[in-house]
């Protein structure tokens, strides 16, 4: 199926995401392939790749944008749709997003070799309360729905169907350089430790003393980016999902000090202050730090959202994934969470994103 050809043309779904900009820039950047990325938005991102607006959800127009694309051989699925009122509906609104894609693409007549789909921690039940950990890929599924396995199933038979394999990639607490997604820990606390410099009061953990305790695990989205162009181009990933984190296990804890002191705040003891109601009142102050301090100008509330912070901090049972079985199969990058979150703070800086 081509898996030992280069790798030269690739569309990454979510382009401008936290997981899919990490993509683009990697593929792109580091590696030099052919890139290819879907947003809705106009491109934010310094890179030569080329983009295209198509709304996934739309069959037709997914079918009319990409009728071009007759020479993409890979794909990485990150898009997401909006929240959805209960898991039915998250199914409904996701599935046809990769559906309408990969249909698209077949009637085009693209040579696929492989599709990367980005999945998460919500695949072992995370989202729904103590889950078993560490989670391995080969647990069982959780009584459904649940959208990832929508996805996958449909991957499966696809693949069976056609001419190219799949795989998946299973992160959590993904953090990155970004705008506008609304599941960006790094910027939601950048955002927040900007602000509580600006008011110049403590930076409170705003989570629970549970939250602030149990261990859990972070991804940073450049690290997500290398395990994800290998598993566009290892011939053993065909099929098979991986678990993808930093490798090491914090507590907010042991974490927060460091943070504090990068933001120069006092760092706060736990004060479950939801982000999402106690940021509601903050554009105005960010549009002053941004007129002040030169920033891209973005209004508060479409820079970061908030919500899936509160839930990561309200967590009262440890968020873990086991990622052995990615370095058995080759993938054995790691990282320093503390130094990755300072790292791209840093980042964020540099592009004009915070103060």
């Amino acid at each position: 199926m081509g898996e030992n050809n280069p790798v030269r043309r690739v569309l990454v779904a979510g382009g401008l995401g936290v997981v899919g900009r990490a993509v683009v820039e990697y593929l792109d950047g580091a590696l030099g392939w052919d890139v290819v990325g879907i947003a809705r938005r106009p491109p934010d991102i310094d890179s030569p790749a080329r983009f295209i607006s198509v709304d996934l959800s739309d069959r037709h127009d997914c079918r009319e944008k990409l009728r071009a694309e007759t020479e993409l051989t890979h794909v990485v699925f990150a898009a997401l749709a909006p929240p959805a009122p209960s898991p039915a509906a998250e199914v409904a609104a996701n599935l046809p997003l990769l559906v309408n894609l990969v249909e698209a693409l077949t009637a085009a007549g693209a040579p696929l070799v492989r599709i990367v789909l980005v999945q998460g921690a919500k695949v072992y039940g995370a989202h729904l309360g103590p889950y078993r950990t560490p989670a391995k890929e080969s647990d069982p599924r959780h009584f459904p729905p649940n959208f990832y396995y929508n996805q996958e199933d449909y991957l499966r038979q696809a693949a069976a169907e056609g001419d190219w394999t799949w795989s998946a990639v299973r992160p959590s607490g993904v953090c990155g350089v970004s705008i506008g997604s609304p599941m960006n820990v790094a910027l939601a606390l950048a955002v927040y430790g900007s602000i509580c410099r600006e008011l110049t009061v403590p930076m409170h953990f705003p989570g629970t003393v549970g939250g602030f305790t149990h261990l859990q695990e972070l991804t940073d989205a450049r690290l997500l980016a290398r395990a994800i162009a290998w598993a566009l181009t290892e011939p053993r990933c065909a099929g098979e999902a991986f678990n993808i984190t930093n490798g090491d296990l914090i507590r907010w804890a042991n974490l927060w000090p460091a943070l504090a002191q990068f933001f120069e705040v006092e760092p706060g003891p736990p004060l479950p202050i939801p982000l999402a109601t106690f940021m509601a009142d903050k554009n105005e102050l960010w549009a002053q730090l941004t007129r002040r301090d030169g920033l891209r100008e973005h209004r508060l509330h479409g820079l970061v959202g908030f919500e899936f912070t509160d839930f990561l901090f309200r967590l009262e049972y440890d968020v873990i994934s086991d990622t052995g079985k990615a370095r058995r199969f080759g993938f054995p990058d790691c990282l320093d969470s503390e130094s990755a979150l300072q790292d791209l703070f840093d980042g964020l800086r540099q592009a004009r994103i915070i103060p």
